[in-house]
């Protein structure tokens, strides 16, 4: 059984007088940044100047020269925690470049997703707690939960513990964030990089967005208007998924009609059976091998062929043209900053 803390176990007196320098300004970036200057600690931001990241930050009322950095080696100096939340292919370079010659000893690394500890591409230091804290939800949901006085769970490991106090700084850093008022659950990098990577294939990214599009090709295909295969399809899917998420999938059974239910018992497995598993538990081996990181670490050095193609055909799929269309009857769905 996995091991839960909650705000009783967690103290911000081991990160009092610290040094935290977040490396980014994206989603999780400005998220946790801001939940954690506004539990009182000590952060430097470092981000790229000119950019979407650096102009939010700005107006978010950082500082540059004072909490806000626009060159990682300068902000990264003397600094007790440095925690890196930039894109999992930037980084190794980020490290060996900027961060590992002004690495202070005895320093945090901390990430919130352990792709780059897990496949060897950053070597840390023995002189230094190596630290996961990976929230379970974007970083705007992890500023929103915190402003509402509520949190977002997250996952802690510790890969090294030089300082012998290692998970105390950790449950320190997940309650500064917020986490520990939501819930938080120990577990290791590979454990959260493999399963990370295979929900996001198989099901939550991968998966669903495959059967999404199949499913609005098969109604299109046989003659059924494009708006009433995308409500079927997609516009729907969130009712359903928030209604799992609310009460598990017998309380989404209990919500809808037996009709659907019925539908769910009889028809669903024939779509996802053994034969679908068989390709999961490949896709699983390819992750845990190394396989799927060398693929991607590979496609980001040539350019990114196969994901800019990919993405372009996305934008061009006739599910998100009339999407567009439907979204724009509904400003409530309009998206957000």
């Amino acid at each position: 059984m996995a091991k839960h803390y909650s705000e009783k176990n967690a103290d911000l007196k081991f990160l009092k007088g610290k040094k935290i320098v977040i490396l980014g300004y994206g989603s999780q970036g400005h998220g946790q940044a801001l939940n954690l200057r506004d539990s009182g600690l000590n952060v430097t931001v470092s981000v790229r100047k000119g950019g979407r990241g650096y102009n939010l930050a700005l107006k978010h009322g950082w500082q540059e020269g004072k909490n806000l950095f626009t060159n990682n080696k300068e902000a990264v100096k003397g600094a007790d925690w440095v925690h890196f939340l930039l894109p999992d292919e930037t980084q190794k370079e980020v490290w060996e470049n900027d961060v590992l010659p002004n690495f202070k000893k005895g320093a945090v690394m901390g990430f919130s997703h352990g792709f780059n500890i897990r496949y060897n591409q950053i070597v840390p230091p023995k002189e230094a707690d190596v630290i996961l804290v990976a929230p379970k939800g974007p970083g705007h949901l992890v500023r929103r939960t915190y402003e509402e006085g509520k949190g977002t769970p997250a996952l802690v490991a510790i890969e090294q513990n030089y300082s012998k106090k290692a998970l105390q700084l950790a449950l320190a850093y997940c309650k500064g964030i917020g986490a520990t008022r939501a819930g938080v659950i120990e577990t290791t990098f590979s454990e959260e990089t493999e399963t990370d990577n295979f929900g996001e294939q198989c099901v939550l990214c991968g998966g669903v967005v495959d059967l999404i599009k199949a499913g609005f090709e098969t109604l299109v295909e046989a003659g059924y208007q494009p708006e009433i295969a995308y409500f079927e399809c997609l516009h729907e899917l969130k009712l359903i998924t928030d209604l799992i998420q609310e009460g598990g999938i017998s309380w989404m059974n209990y919500s809808i009609s037996d009709t659907a239910e019925y539908g769910e018992y009889s028809r669903g497995p024939r779509l996802v059976n053994e034969k679908t598993k068989e390709e999961m538990r490949k896709i699983l081996g390819e992750i845990r091998s190394g396989q799927f990181a060398k693929e991607y670490l590979l496609e980001n050095k040539v350019g990114r062929p196969v994901f800019n193609s990919s993405r372009k055909n996305l934008e061009n799929h006739p599910i998100e043209k009339v999407g567009a269309e439907l979204r724009a009857m509904m400003p409530w769905l309009k998206k957000k900053e």
